[in-house]
């Protein structure tokens, strides 16, 4: 029998992966308020730790450190999550690496790690919890994406190939939860200033190691962290959070010829 903490029946619990920085640090302090408990998830466990002291103390929060490459671990990973107050309400899944690489440079393990962290870790990790949500019949995935994942965009062949492809998965999913009902998410951000870019990997899988002036110039994590919060409050089925950066998303929505006209000219960074 598992002990849990004493805990308010009315917390809702949030689990956050990719927490150690960006908007996944800035969304953990957004709902690290009263009412809600939160499970952090990151490879930097440090990073965690800091992040959690900075968390108002009436707030509950646990540290549940794992690798997204190891996805045979999902199910063990899953149970400690639930050990700590005996379920989780919403899970963000965050977590994910970019690339900044030519197709013809990019080596063929560095395209699958990054369907591996992007995408089939996601898909892995939402499908050992789901069953929790389904006995309990309620539950929220949200799944961070990318406008990446509403066109192509070069430099991030295979990044952006994972991000579509959570979009034909969690919007498959969520039909078929439709009367648990399980709500799904899928959040698209453009330019964030975080460190994403510093982390993308090359062809050869080396770090970027570079702040992109795209990022430089973009919204800020707590930004992009509110608008995520407020989707979430209103289950909203996907949103688009940046500044003029998405409006390709329109162009090839309504007007096509101005959208692939458009996108040659802009500067790959």
């Amino acid at each position: 029998m598992i002990n849990l903490p004493p805990m308010d029946q009315h917390h809702t619990v949030f689990w956050i992966t990719g927490a150690s920085s960006g908007i996944g640090e800035a969304l953990a302090k957004r709902l690290g308020t009263a009412g809600n408990a939160i499970i952090i998830s990151g490879r930097d466990v440090k990073a965690l730790e800091n992040l959690k002291s900075e968390i108002p103390q009436n707030v509950p929060v646990e540290i549940l450190p794992f690798e997204l490459i190891h996805i045979d671990t999902f199910d063990e990973v899953v149970q400690k999550a639930l050990s700590f107050w005996g379920h989780v309400d919403v899970l963000v899944n965050n977590a994910g690496v970019s690339q900044r690489s030519p197709a013809l440079e990019t080596s063929n393990e560095v395209e699958r790690r990054l369907m591996e962290i992007n995408y089939f870790a996601p898909v892995a990790l939402s499908k050992a919890l789901l069953p929790h949500f389904v006995s309990r019949k309620k539950g929220h995935i949200v799944v961070v994406s990318s406008i990446a994942g509403k066109f192509g965009f070069s430099l991030r062949s295979t990044y952006a190939a994972a991000k579509h492809a959570l979009h034909g998965y969690f919007e498959a999913l969520r039909l078929e939860l439709k009367d648990i009902p399980v709500y799904v998410t899928l959040i698209c951000p453009g330019r964030v200033l975080t460190k994403i870019s510093f982390n993308a990997v090359k062809g050869d899988g080396s770090a970027h190691n570079l702040l992109d002036s795209g990022q430089r110039n973009g919204i800020t994590a707590d930004h992009c962290a509110k608008v995520i919060e407020r989707a979430i409050k209103q289950k909203k089925y996907e949103v688009l959070i940046g500044k003029m950066e998405l409006l390709p998303v329109y162009l090839r929505r309504y007007c096509p010829p101005v959208f692939y006209w458009l996108i040659k000219k802009v500067k790959a960074t």
